[in-house]
């Protein structure tokens, strides 16, 4: 088990700024290929963005530019900043940890859930 406890979630306006965070217990942040993945009820968990543990990000074409995933190793936590936010990114967003080296952001690929940290976009 890696116990995965996210934060930050809020409500905002369009065109503003979030900053998430995962803290991670039991293990390091960057023993494992981390990601950020998000849900809307009704469909599929997709992913966000992703790091592997020698610090290789990617990122869905949607949030490319905007989004920037990161690590603090010292604190043990994964981070996801959001700028220029849109409605369509409204969702429950999940930290996820995968034992493959570097996975697709599919979640059939991640072993570890976080419980989620709800984002509102309002236009």
């Amino acid at each position: 088990q890696v116990p995965l406890v996210e934060s930050g979630g809020d409500s905002v306006q369009s065109g503003g700024s979030l900053r998430l965070a995962c803290t991670v217990s039991g293990y390091s942040v960057s023993q494992y290929f981390m990601g950020w993945f998000r849900q809307v009820p009704g469909k599929d968990r997709e992913g966000v963005s992703g790091i592997t543990s020698d610090g290789t990000r990617n990122y869905a074409d949607s949030v490319k530019g905007r989004f920037t995933i990161s690590r603090d190793i010292a604190k043990n936590t994964l981070s996801l900043q959001m700028n220029s936010l849109k409605p369509e990114a409204t969702a429950m967003y999940y930290c996820a940890a995968s034992s493959f080296t570097t996975p697709p952001l599919k979640t059939s690929f991640f072993g570890h859930w976080g419980q989620g940290t709800q984002v509102t976009v309002s236009s």
